[in-house]
């Protein structure tokens, strides 16, 4: 029960930071911000070993959000620097998601193929 307790006070708490910020910034800071904001923060935070502590607190309410697919870029490109070189930061980012993005795909497709759009 503490774990689902903590995943949704971590995971709430980064949308409820990430809808403030655009409620309190209209019109300038726009969703497409927020996207690339929270993905960059999290490869950041998790280059320099601050993300990690809060993926362990918080689980999926960490690894789930924007922030958390950062982390996941940023954790596959060190682990494929200290793999493969160079070209190993490139795509060990790349290879840590590919199955998530992929997973994604697939469904996204099987929905629209499913489901009729009503509009």
């Amino acid at each position: 029960m503490n774990s689902l307790l903590m995943a949704f006070l971590i995971g709430g708490g980064l949308c409820v930071i990430g809808q403030l910020i655009m409620d309190l910034t209209k019109p300038e800071i726009t969703p497409g911000h927020i996207l690339v904001g929270y993905i960059s923060g999290g490869a950041i935070l998790s280059a320099v070993g601050l993300y990690k502590p809060l993926v362990d607190i918080g689980g999926a309410g960490a690894t789930i959000p924007l922030s958390g697919f950062g982390h996941l870029l940023a954790q596959g490109a060190i682990k494929g620097a200290a793999e493969k070189g160079l070209l190993g930061a490139f795509s060990g980012g790349i290879e840590a998601s590919a199955a998530g993005i992929a997973a994604a795909i697939v469904f996204g497709y099987i929905v629209a193929v499913v489901f009729d759009p009503k509009g």
